[in-house]
């Protein structure tokens, strides 16, 4: 059992994480939304998050200030190099957490429980999740 026990916040802020769930939200948006075509706009970015244009931009120059996207006001955003790595791994874990409660669950999508818990899940826990998918061989 742990020693201390905190709320979600005081985890948080105990983790001290460079991004927050939002951003990490934004982020895997628009490098999925990125794919085909290496950029996306904040238009679509706020249309498939289903926010306001105006929060999406506000967040896209938060990442831009870390250095997660390159944007130009109007213009096109797309990710850095830092932003396409850690964007990858977001992405690879959404799908890894989808496929998962899918197994259990006995289910076809479970993205609104994923959207939910995808960011308190640790790189070790996500790690396991597919060790476990791949010996049941039902990770692709």
């Amino acid at each position: 059992m742990p020693s201390k026990f905190h709320t979600q916040k005081g985890y948080e802020l105990a983790a001290q994480s460079k991004l927050t769930a939002a951003m990490e939200d934004y982020l895997e948006m628009i490098c999925r939304l990125s794919r085909d075509h290496g950029y996306t706009r904040v238009h679509l970015l706020a249309e498939h998050l289903n926010v306001k244009p105006s929060s999406a931009s506000k967040m896209v120059d938060h990442l831009k200030d870390s250095g997660l996207v390159q944007a130009e006001r109007y213009g096109c955003i797309s990710p850095t190099a830092e932003g396409v790595a850690l964007g990858d791994y977001l992405l690879y874990r959404h799908n890894l957490l989808n496929q998962f409660l899918c197994y259990i669950n006995h289910s076809e999508n479970e993205l609104e429980q994923v959207e939910r818990i995808e960011h308190f899940i640790d790189e070790r826990t996500v790690r396991n999740i597919s060790s476990f998918l791949n010996e049941r061989s039902i990770h692709s």
